[in-house]
């Protein structure tokens, strides 16, 4: 028996039915296959999505007003890009150095300012990501463990839907059932402008608005991708290009 559960009752549960399973089941199987924590937590959001009753199948997910506390900060962040995203990926906030570092995305109104569909369906975006495969499989993993807290958000399911459709990527990604979040790490990016840069990822969730996250790159100092930034930022002010996104994707 694999964490005191008989094979049958083990079998059911490989084969997604998650109904009545309790917790400490579900954290004794996590235990016994080294589940990562994020795959842990993943486990417990399928549960709890099985085991739930909406009076509605599908609804469209409401984004949470970004505070003005938050906007202030970011607003400050202005040597390091920084971004608010929802748990769909849209970008709603972003500083002018958040702006000109994605400025390809923001550029293309099919990505309509969601960093997922920049990955999987803009050409650019195998250009801009230095990793572009790592951040492909990271990005399919994330939209995987939103689905799992969210099934019945209807802007998500279409979201998936829509990337399914227009991306083999993306399908392939998505058929594979990893679930992955970047909460930090390396990124590398090749800017059509500066050039390459290296910097540091943080996501960070929002205290009191579990729906949104924040996202900021820091360069290592003394780098040449703290100088690159130095002169994405010039480049921006020059350009016009540092009108903050604000938030014109709420709902």
């Amino acid at each position: 028996m694999l964490a005191g559960v008989s094979i049958e009752y083990y079998t059911r549960l490989e084969r997604g039915d998650l109904r009545g399973v309790s917790a400490s089941v579900l954290d004794a199987l996590a235990r016994a296959l080294q589940l990562t924590e994020t795959e842990h937590d993943h486990l417990h959001d399928l549960a709890r999505s099985a085991n739930s009753t909406p009076t509605r199948k599908r609804s469209t997910a409401k984004t949470p007003a970004i505070r003005p506390s938050v906007q202030r900060i970011i607003g400050a962040m202005n040597t390091l890009p920084a971004f608010v995203q929802n748990n769909r990926f849209d970008v709603l906030l972003a500083n002018p150095l958040g702006r000109a570092l994605y400025s390809e995305m923001f550029a293309d109104p099919g990505c309509q300012q969601n960093t997922t569909r920049f990955v999987f369906l803009s050409p650019a975006a195998q250009r801009f990501y230095g990793d572009w495969e790592r951040v492909a499989r990271g990005a399919a993993g994330a939209l995987r463990v939103e689905a799992a807290k969210s099934p019945y958000d209807r802007e998500l399911s279409n979201l998936i839907g829509e990337l399914s459709t227009r991306s083999d990527t993306f399908r392939m990604l998505w058929g594979a059932q990893d679930v992955h979040v970047f909460r930090d790490g390396t990124k590398r990016f090749h800017h059509p402008v500066v050039g390459d840069l290296e910097l540091q990822y943080e996501s960070l969730d929002i205290p009191g608005d579990t729906a949104l996250t924040m996202a900021v790159y820091t360069p290592a100092q003394g780098s040449p991708s703290e100088d690159a930034l130095k002169l994405l930022a010039s480049w921006s002010a020059t350009t016009g290009r540092s009108t903050d996104v604000n938030a014109d994707t709420q709902q």
